[in-house]
């Protein structure tokens, strides 16, 4: 089965399959959850490999700081390297409800950035990244940009992220055009 671009647009990436492990059918899997154990919380997942398969976890069990994991009705070494690489996804429904004013990252993705003491529009947020510190907005300039500068802008609650604005898909920023 293909998925078109709506049901796409609902699955979001929590994790991919490493190696296989053992002979039974057994992998590492790589969490992309924040913290790593959240991944733990799930147990549909869907993979796509040139169609969709769902499929239950039979298992997850941690082992240091690896997680090893198996999945239902795949009990072999080949079954299993046959998906090595592969991402996992899941529905966006069946994320954890948030409480008021927290988002997930992936909804800032394509939202206009603006930085409220001038009105300047600095761009839109194309990816985050992490590099130790905290979390950065990767914001690309468009049309409507004030300049055509790119920026990383990083993600510091109330300092320089003033408030998200999901109605109108904007995040208002302590941030100088000129940094």
């Amino acid at each position: 089965m293909k998925l078109n671009k709506q049901e796409k647009d609902n699955l979001i990436c929590v994790g991919s399959i490493g190696k296989a492990r053992g002979l039974k059918g057994e992998f590492f899997l790589n969490s992309f959850c924040s913290p790593k154990e959240n991944i733990l919380n799930y147990s549909n997942f869907i993979i796509e490999n040139n169609e969709v398969s769902e499929f239950k976890i039979k298992y997850v069990k941690k082992a240091n700081t690896k997680f090893i994991s198996k999945i239902n009705n795949i009990d072999d070494i080949e079954n299993i390297k046959n998906l090595t690489n592969l991402k996992i996804f899941i529905k966006k429904e069946d994320l954890p409800k948030l409480t008021s004013g927290e988002v997930y990252w992936h909804e800032l993705i394509n939202m206009k950035v603006i930085d409220r003491n001038t009105d300047d529009i600095l761009g839109i947020v194309k990816d985050l990244q992490n590099f130790g510190a905290n979390d950065c907005l990767e914001v690309f300039s468009t049309d409507e940009s004030v300049d055509n500068k790119n920026r990383l802008i990083p993600y510091v609650k109330d300092k320089i992220i003033h408030s998200i604005d999901s109605d109108k898909f904007t995040i208002y920023v302590n941030w100088n055009k000129d940094f």
